[in-house]
């Protein structure tokens, strides 16, 4: 108690956006990979999976790579200004997305809604990295990050109850997001007044930060630790690129539904598309509950540790979970391996920050926290990669779909909606579409895309162990 009682009140109001934040994005993109390639008749856009790739990867890479310049801009200019910014861009961006159908107009305004995360993101964990000792930092990362992960869970929950309206779920987003321009307020910059005028020009600030770009670019410790976990991300993000695909097309979630049939009939009449079928998100979203439940445990443990240590532990349990989610049909399996993806993130993640927070310099928290997305940025280039294009040739139902079609020599028009589609083909070979998906799966193994995702998650851990026992001793 005595820990809790150190932070300031700034840590506390700056955890709330974080949550509001963290719930509105979730919210809506927990869903956007199924939103993105459903079926029409299910309110999705039948985008292709490499289309899907696209959007997702190269748009939240651009979110992650733009706090390299926002990072500095807040430094200059003020925190809260930069937030006031952020929330407006987020609720107009939230409105604007559902109102586009075509591949160039839903990526544009995705791009768009980027730009307002990435203003956000580094204002935020710098006043958490400014508000925190290194004797608190371990338990203040590690709240901030439950923090993240109880906006992250309650997002889903809440916007799955609309997903009858594929609007609805970007309205609400947008009505809670923009719940914090009345938390603003309180919110006070650790280290600047109230008030305070900036300290650059327009000029001053970008002849300032491409200096700072090449003084970042010297720190030869950081740039290699930055590059090391671009794997792990890449790996991670495949949570939600690719889990709630996956789990839509290949996993049987009837076990879980009947369960909560059972004995929790709300769940099951709210978060189920078809009699005998819980949300992919549902199950998905898995993650961010154990995460409320376990990760001040988890930090509590960890905190002794180096977070190099934790980290390379955390990446190895991470990846193992990964792999494991893509092995099965059996829901009850896959949400075990969530759970083991779980711990490994609830170890490793919050020590990232921590660690960056005690390379940057005093006064330039915000810049190192802006570049501290780069690796972030990286990964979400890759994961769209294996997402979109990987994912699509080794693992999309509906691809499968249309080859087992063609092999069989089926006539099935390609007008139908995909869903349509998959019941025609099922119906033109005496198969339950419940039938066809366990042929296509034995046939075509889709779930060799395990041995992907488990060999980048290694080779950032085996890459993190070398730099620890030799870079970053050679220049501690």
């Amino acid at each position: 108690m005595n820990t809790f009682s150190q932070f300031p009140r700034t840590f506390w109001v700056a955890n709330t956006i974080e949550l509001f934040e963290r719930w509105a994005w979730y919210g809506f993109f927990m869903l956007f990979a199924n939103y993105l390639t459903g079926s029409s008749d299910l309110g999705g856009l039948e985008f292709s999976q490499s289309q899907k790739g696209t959007i997702m990867g190269v748009g939240t890479g651009i979110l992650y790579f733009l706090p390299v310049l926002t990072g500095a801009i807040a430094d200059r200019y003020g925190y809260k200004r930069v937030l006031l910014l952020a929330f407006t861009v987020y609720v107009s961006a939230f409105i604007a997305l559902p109102l586009f159908s075509t591949f160039t107009g839903v990526f544009l305004t995705y791009i768009y809604l980027a730009a307002g995360a990435a203003l956000f993101k580094p204002v935020i964990q710098a006043t958490i990295a400014k508000t925190t000792t290194a004797e608190t930092a371990s338990i203040g990362f590690g709240i901030f990050y439950m923090m993240v992960n109880v906006g992250a869970f309650l997002g889903p929950v809440v916007t799955l109850l609309f997903k009858g309206s594929s609007h609805l779920i970007f309205y609400v987003s947008a009505v809670i997001v923009g719940l914090n321009l009345l938390i603003l307020p309180f919110y006070k910059e650790p280290g600047r007044g109230e008030g305070e005028a900036p300290r650059q020009s327009v000029g001053e600030t970008f002849r300032s930060l491409f200096a700072n770009m090449a003084s970042i670019i010297k720190d030869v410790k950081f740039i290699l630790f930055l590059l090391i976990v671009a794997g792990f991300w890449t790996m991670y993000n495949q949570l939600f690129f690719t889990l709630p695909v996956f789990v839509a097309q290949w996993v049987d979630t009837s076990a879980l539904y009947n369960f909560f049939h059972a004995y929790m009939p709300f769940v099951s009449e709210n978060y189920s598309p078809a009699p005998g079928v819980i949300d992919a998100e549902f199950v998905t979203n898995m993650d961010s509950f154990y995460i409320i439940l376990c990760q001040v445990l988890v930090s509590g443990l960890v905190m002794r540790l180096k977070p190099l240590h934790a980290m390379t532990a955390g990446f190895l349990v991470c990846s193992i979970g990964m792999a494991l989610t893509f092995v099965s049909q059996n829901v009850l399996f896959t949400m075990v391996a969530i759970f083991i993806f779980g711990l490994g993130e609830m170890a490793g993640s919050p020590k990232i920050s921590e660690y960056i927070g005690r390379l940057a310099p005093a006064d330039r928290k915000a810049l190192y926290m802006g570049y501290s997305f780069i690796p972030v940025f990286i990964g979400n280039i890759l994961a769209g990669v294996v997402s979109g294009v990987v994912y699509q040739q080794t693992s999309d139902k509906v691809d499968i779909a249309f080859r087992f079609a063609a092999e069989r020599g089926l006539q099935v028009s390609k007008d139908l909606s995909t869903s349509a589609y998959f019941e025609e083909v099922a119906r033109q070979v005496n198969l339950a579409p419940q039938e066809l998906t366990r042929l296509l799966w034995d046939t075509y193994n889709p779930s060799s895309i395990w041995v992907i995702l488990i060999g980048i998650g290694l080779f950032a851990v085996v890459s993190l162990f070398i730099y620890d026992k030799i870079i970053s001793r050679k220049h501690a």
